[in-house]
């Protein structure tokens, strides 16, 4: 199933536009590559109308807002969902300042992305209408634990029922869920905290495998996650003597890439409720 997903994107090679942040852009760009994708960057207003014209899937991402470019993620939003093309919000951030706040709100009122992808102190804020986060980071009091779990559970499947999109919350342990179905996932790595942009190059793939599985949708967005937590645990097993962070970042993405289906089948820990 997850390996399915997987091969669909390797097939069909989706077309992805990024309006995404500049820490992050080349990573992104390369994960999306990894993974089978293919990515293109646009956050100029008079240009995202075309560009979202030929994508396949819209990945927004709020990382470092300025005026311009939230002028073009609505622009944009507004253009794929005309053309019935998937968007994905992550909402880098929210909680952390006005700003981010509401652009991440407005975003999720007027544009009603598809799918949610974020850790669990900006879902939080996307959930209550205001929140707090450490930077850009989870908050550790909302930490999805094995203790809160069910509660967790719950949570997300609300807030898809509400919003009508596949919400992904990503941290120690993901959850993936829709209105109906949540995937409990164990794969990742805490390492990978320490390289910037893990969770923004997942929301690239994630448009990808969502846009390559159009009738599910949230498989796919699972299978994505799964996908980059196994990475991690890859990239890290192949880390030498003496490397470190940036180095694991590149090990990252090329795990991405030499992921198969069979690989990921096995190698995924995920539950289902």
């Amino acid at each position: 199933m997850l390996g399915t997903c997987l091969e669909n994107v390797r097939k069909t090679v989706p077309l992805v536009h990024n309006i995404t942040n500049y820490v992050t852009v080349n990573d992104v760009a390369n994960a999306l590559l990894a993974c089978g994708g293919s990515p293109i960057m646009s956050d100029e207003p008079e240009d995202v109308t075309d560009i979202t014209s030929i994508c396949g899937g819209l990945n927004i991402n709020t990382g470092t807002l300025n005026r311009r470019s939230i002028e073009a993620m609505f622009i944009a939003g507004a253009r794929a969902k005309e053309l019935g093309h998937v968007v994905l919000l992550d909402p880098v951030g929210a909680g952390a300042s006005a700003l981010r706040t509401d652009t991440a709100l407005a975003l999720m009122e007027k544009v009603r992305p598809d799918v949610i992808r974020g850790n669990i102190s900006e879902i939080k804020t996307l959930a209550l209408g205001s929140g707090t986060t450490k930077g850009v980071d989870a908050d550790a009091a909302d930490a999805v634990t094995e203790a809160n779990l069910d509660a967790m559970v719950e949570f997300t499947r609300r807030f898809a029922e509400k919003t009508g999109a596949v919400i992904a919350i990503t941290g120690a342990i993901d959850l993936v869920s829709d209105a109906k179905t949540t995937y409990i996932i164990r794969n990742g790595r805490a390492e990978m905290s320490k390289i910037t942009g893990t969770g923004c190059q997942l929301s690239g793939v994630a448009t990808a495998y969502a846009v390559a599985n159009p009738q599910s949708k949230t498989v796919a967005v699972a299978a994505a996650v799964c996908l980059m937590g196994l990475a991690g645990e890859i990239g890290f097993a192949h880390l030498q003597p003496g490397e470190g962070n940036s180095s694991y970042r590149n090990r990252i993405i090329d795990a991405i890439y030499n992921m198969d289906a069979a690989a990921l089948e096995k190698g995924a820990r995920y539950e289902v409720r």
